[in-house]
């Protein structure tokens, strides 16, 4: 049974609509601690304990820089693991050759701009899991200040598992992009996961995700 070009979009919706349910989460918690220091982050850490899995491999909140008094750079991030959610620690001495200066990554870039929510990647997280990965990530205010960004990692391999039944359901090739144009999920070898659609007229909206089906070749759906 082929699936229509609009139930198709509504199933990628309600997928990638669940990590981004996550995010909101975790601002929310973010927004009521009004976090001063790094310890006030740690009652975080059940919301995010409980979110990793299934799709997010890992989830957290990352600090503007001199947001809080007693770590001018920090990330409240933890990563899934066969023991349990481990934390993730990076060098963010700024004055370390190893600095970790995160503020430069789209994931937190875009949303510091003023972006609602950002789909970064599919790229190699050679910084934290050696992964495939996307990472989706939404602004988190305080008083209508900029704070910070709640993002989470998701493995591209499990993203693909989710979404290529939806995709191979249209009967015709076709494939995800993000707002950059490139490729998320794909049935076709024309667009490989990764690389980057041309075609133009992307009708990514507030997801941000579009989807590409090959017989007409031409966007036929945003979100």
């Amino acid at each position: 049974m082929i699936t229509k070009p609009d139930t198709a979009t509504d199933a990628v919706v309600d997928i990638v609509e669940d990590v981004f349910a996550a995010l909101r989460e975790v601002r929310a918690v973010t927004e009521r601690l009004r976090p001063r220091e790094s310890g006030d982050l740690a009652a975080l850490r059940m919301v995010l304990f409980e979110r990793l899995g299934g799709l997010i491999a890992g989830i957290g909140f990352i600090a503007a820089p001199g947001l809080l008094r007693d770590a001018p750079w920090f990330l409240e991030w933890w990563q899934e693991s066969p023991s349990g959610p481990v934390r993730l620690v990076r060098d963010l001495d700024p004055s370390s050759g190893a600095f970790y200066d995160y503020t430069h990554w789209g994931w937190y870039a875009d949303p510091a701009s003023g972006a609602e929510r950002t789909v970064c990647g599919p790229y190699v997280d050679l910084l934290c899991t050696d992964e495939y990965a996307l990472t989706l990530s939404i602004p988190v205010r305080v008083d209508g200040t900029f704070v910070g960004v709640a993002a989470a990692d998701v493995f591209v391999r499990r993203f693909e598992v989710a979404v290529l039944p939806v995709l191979r359901g249209l009967g015709s090739p076709a494939f995800l992009v993000n707002a950059d144009g490139r490729v998320v999920a794909s049935t076709t070898t024309r667009h490989l996961t990764g690389t980057i659609y041309r075609g133009g007229g992307l009708p990514c909206g507030d997801l941000p995700l579009a989807l590409v089906e090959l017989r007409h070749g031409l966007p036929t759906m945003g979100s």
